[in-house]
């Protein structure tokens, strides 16, 4: 049995899956974002429960939005307060009495994504989340390649590259990012950056489902503004796919539901790659919301 927990600011989900990774148990609690103890206190007591009920001692795998310090093994993490610097794996492996694996929840995601049975023969396949942040996770052969700091895939603090930053002209914003540094993709890809570029060029404030409204009744600035995004997400995935050439890139996060992007991006990212490089297939999530949990519970898959 495999039990995946996608550990978020607000809620914990937890799934059971059994050895044909069909979803046979789900329950979701709060998350003690402020208390350590509750929180170990709480996983532990989520496996223990399902442990009992299913006869077994499952597999354990988290997903969080963070990483694991690769030297130290603590936890940074911004969203759950309570987890930040402390050994989360090392207490739960002591609490629980087995291994326990823990992996960014891009990561997860694009793990859930490439396990999907219309992707299992990919031997690459590049998650991308453009959400309230924008993120990914890298799937080779079938397992994450988090790399040797556990940032692999972390696209979105990645800065602008100078094409794109060209192409926003001489009035492009300069956005700040809660990492310390400015200029990262998190603040121009992700949904929020679709929005706080309406607001830059536009001088309003309104939100992206407002503007993907507006754009579809063909009102002007939504019209320039989606050409412009576009654009510049095409700008920008184009470099990353340079730099890792995936076989099948997969879009999830509330943005990744605006299906211009998947008619735009074929026919404006090839101009940016290598003559002899192909634009990859760009296909929308499948499993959506439950895509963390599942990836999570996926990560002892051998």
């Amino acid at each position: 049995m495999y039990y995946g927990f996608d550990v978020g600011g607000t809620k914990i989900e937890f799934g059971a899956f059994n050895n044909q990774l069909e979803r046979v148990a789900t329950e979701r609690v709060p998350t003690p974002t402020d208390d350590y103890s509750l929180l170990v206190r709480t996983i532990t007591e989520l496996v223990g429960k399902y442990d009992k009920q299913f006869g077994c001692q499952g597999s354990i795998g988290l997903g969080l939005p963070g990483m694991e310090n690769a030297e130290v093994q603590t936890l940074l993490t911004v969203n759950i307060p309570a987890a930040k610097d402390k050994p989360l794996r090392a207490d739960l492996e002591a609490s629980i009495g087995r291994r326990v694996r823990i992996e960014n929840d891009a990561n997860c995601f694009a793990l859930s994504e490439a396990w999907d049975k219309s992707l299992a023969e990919e031997e690459s396949v590049l998650g991308l989340i453009l959400g309230t942040g924008f993120g990914g996770g890298i799937v080779y052969d079938g397992k994450i390649f988090s790399g040797r700091n556990h940032v692999a895939g972390e696209v979105g603090h990645m800065r602008l590259p100078l094409d794109a930053w060209l192409y926003l002209g001489e009035n492009a914003p300069l956005l700040s990012c809660g990492c310390g540094k400015s200029g990262c993709l998190d603040n121009y890809l992700s949904g929020r950056g679709f929005e706080l570029l309406y607001q830059h060029y536009y001088g309003e404030v309104k939100k992206a489902t407002d503007i993907i409204s507006a754009y579809q009744s063909e009102e002007f600035k939504a019209v320039e503004h989606v050409d412009r995004f576009m654009e510049l997400l095409a700008i920008c995935l184009a470099n990353i796919f340079t730099i890792n050439d995936p076989h099948t890139v997969v879009l999830g996060g509330g943005l990744s539901n605006f299906e211009v992007i998947y008619e735009e991006m074929p026919k404006r990212i090839p101009k940016y790659l290598l003559s002899v490089a192909k634009c990859p297939r760009i296909i929308k999530a499948q499993h959506g919301d439950s895509g963390g949990v599942r990836g999570a519970a996926f990560l002892n898959i051998k």
